[in-house]
């Protein structure tokens, strides 16, 4: 994306957000973060006092742009046509294997800023619990409205795309697409578990 026709503070955001994902929040100073953006320091820090708010800003622009593929990517699935039937769920590591293809994939920006800044950043920790939050919801979207276990068979579900993630982030082709099979098999398993049972 060329983001030299952005103003300054949208130039340095999104400049701070590729750096933060590629490389890590603690591995990135300020100062590659301004030179890169192409601002002055004095533009920097009147947008930014200080590093802690970057990286607040960077994790709320990460939640709506990540929040805004996922929902488009379960739509280019059918996720509307499929909603109400827990085997809708089945879309999710198709949509994972999306992801993890992506060259610049890097694992969860949220588990990533988590392990490295949250307890020093504040307001890090429940930005990550508000975006998992929500990402359960939108799965808890893909199942039948009204049912009692639904939130809580969303919240299993979203536990195995988290675990899935990790293991594609540790590395590789053959590992990401493990880490979809896995996730796949841990789906159906939930499917059969939630579907109502019968009595002869």
């Amino acid at each position: 994306m060329d983001i030299s026709g952005l103003p300054a503070r949208e130039r340095i955001l999104h400049t701070a957000h590729d750096l933060f994902y590629a490389d890590g929040i603690r591995a990135t100073g300020i100062d590659r973060v301004i030179a890169a953006s192409g601002v002055t320091k004095v533009t920097f820090y009147r947008h930014f006092p200080s590093k802690d708010d970057l990286v607040r800003e960077f994790l709320d622009h990460r939640h709506a742009r990540w929040m805004a593929w996922f929902v488009d990517a379960l739509g280019r699935r059918g996720a509307h046509e499929r909603a109400g039937n827990a085997g809708a769920l089945l879309l999710l590591p198709e949509v994972m294997a999306e992801w993890f293809a992506d060259p610049v994939f890097r694992g969860c920006a949220f588990i990533n800023s988590v392990a490295e800044v949250g307890g020093s950043v504040q307001g890090a920790a429940e930005r990550a619990r508000e975006h998992k939050r929500e990402m359960a919801e939108v799965i808890a979207g893909l199942l039948p409205a009204g049912a009692a276990s639904r939130m809580a068979l969303a919240q299993a579900a979203a536990l195995g795309v988290d675990g899935a993630i990790v293991k594609a982030q540790m590395g590789g082709p053959a590992l990401a697409r493990e880490a979809v099979d896995d996730l796949r098999r841990l789906l159906e398993a939930l499917v059969v578990a939630s579907a109502p049972s019968t009595t002869r």
